[in-house]
């Protein structure tokens, strides 16, 4: 199964958009964000659509179209770049029940359903404390 990256392409999408603000450039073309993510300007603009209803990013169309950021960079936690633009719950359960006859069969979503409810509050507890701001940071300091 391959991972899903939906929350990584938009953390560095806002990043890359926070680090040009801060550069003094307002607006970035998809092309330009689509460059910094190395991934096709398509990808980029469905991503920033489910930012921009997400109230996350601003569209500018016309001469000197592009994004930009919706509010500062510390004011966006992850926990809304995530609501943004994943739309499953982190775990899911079988596809078809399980056979009910079995005892692991009977008691396996109940049972895991328990503990990824735990594992994903943490998670959106984690998201919640994060800023955009401090995504930058700490990929400012990998250099």
């Amino acid at each position: 199964m391959a991972a899903n990256s939906r929350l990584t392409i938009a953390a560095h999408v806002l990043a890359w958009l926070a680090l040009a603000q801060r550069r003094g450039q307002e607006i970035l073309t998809s092309e330009q964000v689509a460059a910094s993510v190395n991934t096709n300007p398509v990808i980029i603009r469905r991503s920033l659509g489910d930012l921009r209803r997400a109230g996350l990013v601003h569209v500018r169309r016309g001469a000197g179209a592009g994004w930009s950021l919706a509010r500062a960079p510390e004011d966006i936690t992850l926990l809304e770049v995530y609501d943004a633009v994943e739309q499953d719950p982190p775990f899911g359960m079988h596809h078809a029940q399980p056979n009910l006859e079995c005892p692991v069969g009977l008691g396996i979503r109940p049972a895991l359903g328990d503990i990824y409810g735990r594992v994903e509050q943490a998670m959106r507890q984690e998201l919640a404390e994060t800023s955009i701001s401090d995504v930058l940071r700490e990929t400012l300091r990998v250099r």
